[in-house]
């Protein structure tokens, strides 16, 4: 199979596990995160960038698909997401984008990629905080899914430098994680 066909397969997987949790905020299933999904949108807007100077190839449009699917979340989360926003979230949301500032001053590509995933990752504990008492509050297939995709991702890069490679290997490692302690909290709390 070649890489560009692996890479259509993940682009596929993400817009198809977008599907249910788009479902589950209308429904008001689901409840994202908006500081989590506006920080990611903008993050991945930057790897973008990054990933196409690392030679990603087709990777990256696994990453810009992922993108363009966090504008929909952070619309639907506006309308229908929880504001359960704590003075912690508050705070690695200021960190995640004190990271972001030092990637547009950053002049050193690894640097740069360094410090967004960073950002990235942190922008995740107000989804994980949230999701640790409240694990039904998020699309747990959307997440499994996301493990996939991120997994292909990094088998579909082109040219592999850590530019290319870092950022899906990290989100394929968080999503796997993520997954785990949805599965686990959904099981511990209805004990």
């Amino acid at each position: 199979m070649t890489k560009e066909l692996l890479s259509a397969v993940a682009v596929t997987m993400t817009f198809l596990g977008y599907i249910p949790y788009y479902r589950d905020i209308i429904k008001g299933k689901t409840h994202p995160h908006v500081y989590s999904w506006t920080l990611w949108c903008l993050l991945t807007i930057m790897i973008v960038g990054l990933q196409i100077k690392g030679g990603a190839g087709p990777a990256v449009y696994v990453t810009a698909s992922a993108g363009l699917l966090c504008v929909g979340v952070i619309v639907l989360s506006l309308k229908k997401g929880k504001k359960d926003i704590t003075f912690s979230d508050t705070v690695v949301a200021v960190l995640s984008l004190i990271a972001m500032g030092f990637w547009l001053i950053a002049n050193e590509p690894v640097v740069s990629i360094v410090l967004v995933v960073l950002a990235d990752l942190l922008a995740f504990v107000p989804t994980v905080r949230k999701s640790w008492s409240k694990p039904h509050t998020e699309t747990l297939s959307l997440y499994v899914i996301n493990t996939v995709r991120f997994v292909i991702a990094v088998i579909v890069v082109e040219k592999y430098t850590l530019l290319a490679v870092l950022w899906p290997a990290a989100w394929a490692i968080a999503n796997g994680l993520f997954s785990v302690l949805l599965i686990v909290q959904r099981k511990r709390l209805a004990q």
